[in-house]
């Protein structure tokens, strides 16, 4: 079974900044630790194809409150 890797977006970053736009969110099915905070789209997609993951980017909500945010910490 292929992992799955599920990143999404950078709110604050903007397109002329030179800076990694992306963050992993989470992942499942793989033996993988992401060392880096903040990737480029082309990071993800080496490191998807080397592991044969599939990636799978988050989309946000209109909202941008602090009312969206849900603690999944247990």
């Amino acid at each position: 079974m292929a992992g799955k890797i599920f990143y999404r977006e950078r709110r604050k970053i903007h397109e002329e900044e030179k800076q990694p736009r992306f963050k992993v969110v989470a992942e499942t099915g793989t033996n993988l630790k992401f060392y880096g905070e903040h990737l480029r789209k082309q990071e993800l997609e080496q490191i998807a194809e080397a592991i044969n993951a599939e990636l799978i980017l988050l989309k946000h909500g209109e909202n941008k409150g602090k009312d969206e945010l849900a603690d999944v910490r247990g």
